[in-house]
């Protein structure tokens, strides 16, 4: 398993502005994920309950439960890539989220959405009187922090992509090898 890269000042970034973000986590995973929304429409079709739904997406309670746990679990992860071993120790977790979300029909391009709509979420929260420098690093903290976490997903989804796609061995009977016969 990849080592984190993870720095303690990003750690430290991270889990200061996850504590006071998260304190009012369930209106800031609905702001969120509208700007997923905003940023790619067509990711409502992922979603079956949003489908056939005359509910606003930001009135839908299967959405907004949704939303503060994806929220909620990027948020605790990325406080937790401090720590020596946490990537590791989340790995199990992330590779089964990946497993789960090859079924939805997500592809790696949306991470990109995603980590898009979530950096633009925390921005949008960081104290007005943090100096900019503060900001950016704290953007680039979560950056990092998404990107780890992702990876551990994406790796895993595109592992179970490429097996099924390889032919199966296993069932095929060995060809028996080629005897050579030198001619006359």
């Amino acid at each position: 398993m990849a080592a984190s890269t993870f720095t303690k000042e990003q750690s430290q970034l991270v889990i200061e502005s996850w504590q006071m973000v998260k304190k009012d986590s369930a209106t800031h995973s609905v702001t969120f994920f509208a700007k997923i929304f905003e940023i790619a429409p067509g990711a409502k079709a992922l979603f079956s309950f949003l489908k056939d739904s005359d509910i606003p997406f930001d009135k839908n309670p299967k959405l907004k439960a949704h939303a503060l746990t994806v929220f909620r679990l990027t948020g605790d992860s990325a406080c937790m890539l401090g720590e020596k071993g946490a990537i590791d120790a989340l790995h199990p977790k992330l590779k089964e989220l990946g497993k789960k979300h090859v079924g939805y029909g997500v592809i790696a391009a949306h991470f990109d959405v995603v980590k898009a709509a979530l950096l633009s979420t925390i921005e949008s929260l960081l104290p007005e009187d943090w100096p900019a420098e503060k900001k950016v690093a704290t953007c680039g903290a979560w950056s990092q922090a998404y990107d780890e976490l992702a990876g551990v997903m994406i790796n895993e989804m595109q592992a179970i992509r490429d097996a099924e796609k390889a032919p199966a061995a296993e069932e095929a009977p060995e060809a028996p090898a080629a005897e050579s016969k030198a001619l006359p």
